[in-house]
């Protein structure tokens, strides 16, 4: 019953067992700290007032059957059962057999009923529904319903729901526990299938061990039903219509789970160990996509697809991610490969999304999941309607260790997944020793996410039997709990133990299902164990992104143009735009007229206009991004009456794709990295993340180093991801100065990413389209931007018209007014972006240039070395070749333009640095020195050398 049906009812008569000590559970909290309780709840109780006899217990007292001699209890005992049973819903976790080395001290305190002033006599003489209205029919009372909780909420599984404020959803997780429906009846057939599927596991890992001594291999030891329930998430969402499964997660158990989950081949793990070859071990039915880069990553840090067709099975695509080694950066990564399967992008307007086609699973770490800040990133982006998904499993596999850091030095909290109660995430503990309760986590998780499109999190409690790698000695660190861990049975020992004596199974049938195991691990080590070690190894990329892009025609004709501008400025009927704002989009009409010019936002719209007619999806997301930082972009447009939203990508006649643009929260670790896992998802759309200011590119500095830079190169995976880092030196501080430009360039290497200064909106538009264009190409790489601030309305920047309809981009642009008599061309002048752009300003107010020649370079990476090399040879008197930059000199582009610019000049000249002289910090903090030292720049640059001239 909902809070409104309760106030209808006029009484708390509306709530009963787990509801009503939920709710006067939150009344307790409202009487003394009201801001912590559901604001719909909280407004009830200052509506309802306190519980009254007559209004709850006293009532259910009245009708029941259960009296002792016509005897009703007093208020106070009656509320005092209830708190109890609430609080052994509450604080049953503590007291919970969850921890497989019992090395844990538990906790009964909070559920002894004599803390509650309550004898067994006093609960008895209450009706058992009253504390629990799920009980079986055999639970008589009040005691048995109590014992009857205890049971539930103390075993191999717990559970933490205290913290979910929805009402509803509490009870019906509670009713899940209380009746039992969580934990569905396992066939004597499945448990046989449940270990041997254990028996795959553990051999699979003792295999490793004793045939590879001393290799990593991130054991999953003493967490082995981690696959199992991986098996029985996927089984039970096939049936309820999903196609895609995504996995992430880190090293520990990756090997077990991608031979036993995704398939992967023994062989080719084994050849992996030995470093002989493997590519050949892909099965030839082509149901593994297995993608190998050209450096390749270590065998813990890899990925694969698997397409998986069983009878009575749909088809559906599992996925575990590449993952380096910065673990949990890879949780947004899947998200974003979910959300990108879950959503048709065929037709124009945002996507259609249907969450069901898509699941995203994240195995975290026990250590790193409250340790790394990702995660709380990751869970933010679960309820914003850009980035749900949902509802994510979510899984820790927790060994209750990181490397040698025991939980007491790694976190504040009592439990590794405190942080999602945060989120209000449905939390399950469950001890890893009991593989059936496992499962029964598994099947709550995916019954919740079915209901409620909401997160769930499996605490998956067990122990690491080795050291962190193999290669070290726990019992130097821990001596006490390896002494443990050693005289501990491994889980398919109890498992098998446990269906042995009740019968399930005979000893001889469980030592069948693990010489089974181990013969299918010898039979495929023999199959490569006499293959070699690769003596040679190729290390270059294929030549499709050796060779770099093809020319790419991307014109658009002014016609068409001229069409799409007249739509993008048309509001629906009713529609009531800002005055100032329809004013300033209004003038965009006349940008095709005579002189007309097309500033960077307009340009911007036009490309991806342009690009939805080619039938190529859009997706842009960023802080601030349907607005634009500086009010520049305008593309969803709010009523200044009613506050409707309104974006004219979305009506254009022309569409023949989604446009999807979303403000994204403050963050940018995660956000970047969902849109990188959407663009791998979604090879055929254009993603483009921007930057607030280009510097917010520093807190997701590991993206753009281990994925976007280098992912295709270690794991063969393709992106086309944008990103639009605003950058410039405006006087605005070394924070809002720049998006660090010499980092890219730094990590530019084998075609791996364009990275582009740009000076005018015409070449800004040609970039998008060409980009656009290579997206389904083998060549597709990702696209730096140092996109402008200040510059984006200047006109020195805006294009004309003409420009859009037969340019295409330029590597390096020579400026069209100077040099036009070559031969008396003395000093050329490099600059690139906004720098660029204030310098042929400033020239143009000049006399007596014919000495100068500015050439603005577009494209820095890839260098257009050839062409730079072909421009400057007619250029046969020249002098001086001199760089011109605003950063400091050891940032920006200087020390990668300078070995090519040289290499590229004629006549054994060398290319001279003007700028700022070398710095710590980005820029000056006055706004007045950087005024006087960016006029130092553009007067030097521009000022001729005539010594050596008389």
């Amino acid at each position: 019953m909902t809070i409104k049906d309760a106030k209808a009812y006029d009484s708390w008569k509306a709530f009963s067992g787990p509801n009503l000590g939920y709710v006067i559970g939150q009344y307790d909290l409202f009487q003394t700290n009201p801001e912590e309780v559901d604001p719909e709840l909280k407004n009830f109780f200052e509506i309802a007032g306190p519980p009254s006899l007559d209004a709850t217990v006293g009532a259910a007292l009245a009708n029941s059957t259960v009296q002792s001699a016509g005897e009703v209890l007093p208020m106070k005992k009656i509320m005092s059962a209830v708190k109890l049973a609430e609080n052994i819903r509450t604080y049953g976790h503590l007291a919970a057999n969850i921890y497989p080395l019992k090395d844990t001290p538990l906790n009964t305190e909070q559920i002894e009923f004599e803390k509650f002033g309550l004898t067994e006599a006093d609960l008895r003489k209450i009706p058992a529904d009253l504390i629990c209205p799920q009980a079986p029919a055999s639970v008589k009372d009040g005691y048995e319903a109590v014992e009857y909780l205890k049971q539930l909420y103390t075993q191999t599984i717990a559970f933490e729901f205290h913290h979910v404020s929805d009402v509803e959803e509490h009870e019906w997780l509670n009713e899940m526990v209380e009746s039992r429906q969580m934990f569905p009846t396992l066939t004597k057939e499945k448990k046989a299938a449940l270990l041997k599927r254990l028996s795959e596991v553990e051999g699979f890992e003792k295999f490793l061990h004793r045939t590879f001594v001393g290799q990593k291999r991130f054991s999953i030891e003493g967490v082995d039903p981690l696959v199992p329930m991986l098996d029985e998430m996927i089984s039970e969402t096939v049936q309820h219509g999903t196609s895609n499964v995504n996995i992430a997660m880190a090293h520990r158990g990756r090997l077990n789970v991608l031979a036993h989950v995704l398939d992967k081949p023994y062989e080719m793990i084994f050849s992996e160990f030995q470093h002989s070859p493997n590519k050949d071990l892909v099965p030839s039915e082509g149901s593994i996509g297995v993608t190998f880069g050209w450096t390749g990553d270590v065998k813990y840090h890899l990925g694969l697809d698997r397409q998986v067709t069983k009878e009575s099975t749909k088809k559906v695509r599992l996925t575990l991610a590449n993952n380096p080694s910065h673990l949990e950066v890879v949780g947004p990564v899947v998200e974003g490969y979910s959300r990108a399967a879950q959503e048709d992008r065929t037709q124009k307007g945002y996507p259609q999304q249907d969450i069901s086609k898509s699941l995203a699973v994240l195995i975290h770490g026990d250590a790193a999941f409250p340790g790394e800040g990702i995660v709380p990133e990751t869970l933010n982006l679960s309820g914003l309607k850009g980035y749900q998904v949902g509802g994510t499993i979510h899984i820790i596999a927790n060994n209750r260790i990181g490397f040698t850091t025991e939980s007491g030095d790694s976190r504040s909290t009592r439990y590794a997944s405190d942080m999602a109660k945060g989120f209000e995430v449905p939390v399950v503990h469950v001890n890893a020793d009991d593989p059936e309760a496992c499962l029964a986590a598994v099947h709550l998780a995916v019954l919740y996410r079915e209901k409620y499109k909401k997160d769930f999190l499996i605490d998956l409690i067990g122990y690491r039997r080795f050291g962190h790698n193999e290669m070290d000695e726990p019992l130097v660190t821990q001596p006490q709990t390896y002494a443990l861990v050693h005289k501990h049975p491994t889980q398919k020992e109890l498992y098998a133990k446990q269906l042995i004596e009740a019968g399930e199974i005979t000893e001889q049938e469980a030592k069948a299902l693990a010489e089974q195991a181990d013969a299918k691990l010898l039979e495929a080590y023999n199959k490569v164990s006499g293959n070699k070690p690769e003596e040679e190894f190729e290390l270059d990329p294929p030549a499709t992104i050796a060779n770099g892009l093809p020319k790419i025609s991307t014109a658009v004709s002014t016609e068409e143009l001229v069409e799409i501008n007249e739509q993008l400025v048309a509001w629906p009927e009713g529609f009531t735009p800002n005055k100032k704002l329809g004013k300033i989009l209004q003038r965009r009409l006349d940008s095709f007229g005579e002189n007309g010019k097309i500033d960077w936002a307009h340009a911007e719209t036009l490309a991806f206009a342009s690009i939805l007619k080619d039938g190529t999806p859009i997706r842009l997301t960023g802080q601030d991004s349907e607005r634009g930082t500086f009010a520049q972009r305008n593309i969803v447009l709010h009523d200044s009456v009613t506050g409707q939203t309104y974006s004219p990508l979305h009506t254009i006649e022309s569409a023949n794709a989604s446009f999807a643009v979303h403000n994204s929260p403050l963050t940018e670790t995660a956000v970047l990295a969902f849109e990188y896992g959407y663009n791998v998802f979604a090879p055929e759309t254009l993603v483009l993340w921007e930057g607030q200011f280009g510097d917010f590119a520093n807190t997701a500095q590991v993206i753009f180093d281990q994925f976007i830079a280098a992912g295709r190169a270690k794991w063969g995976q393709k992106s086309g991801l944008v990103m639009l880092l605003p950058h410039g030196y405006e006087g605005q501080g070394p924070e809002h100065s720049s998006a660090r430009l010499e980092r890219f360039l730094q990590l530019a290497a084998e075609n791996n990413w364009t990275v582009a200064n740009l000076s005018s909106a015409a070449q800004y538009f040609h970039i998008l389209r060409r980009q656009a264009k290579i997206l389904e190409k083998e060549e597709v790489r990702p696209l730096v931007i140092m996109a402008p601030k200040s510059m984006l309305r200047n006109q020195v920047m805006a294009s004309a018209p003409a420009e859009f309809s037969y340019d295409e981009f330029q590597t390096f642009v020579e400026t069209k007014t100077l040099g036009q008599n070559p031969k008396s061309v003395e000093r050329i002048v490099f600059a690139s972006g906004k720098l660029a752009v204030e310098l042929r300003d400033k020239a143009a107010t000049q006399e007596d240039t014919d000495w100068l020649q500015i050439i603005s370079l577009e494209e820095i990476y890839p260098f257009p070395f050839e062409g730079i090399q072909e421009a400057l040879k007619k250029y046969s008197k020249l002098k001086e070749i001199v760089w011109v930059q605003e950063e400091p000199k050891n940032m920006g582009a200087w020390t990668f333009v300078e070995p090519r610019l040289n290499a590229a000049a004629p006549n054994g000249l060398t290319v001279s640095y003007i700028g700022r002289k070398r710095r710590s910090s980005p820029s000056e903090g006055d706004a007045l020195v950087h005024k006087q030292e960016q006029n130092r720049i553009i007067d030097q640059a521009l000022t001729r050398n005539l010594e050596g001239e008389k």
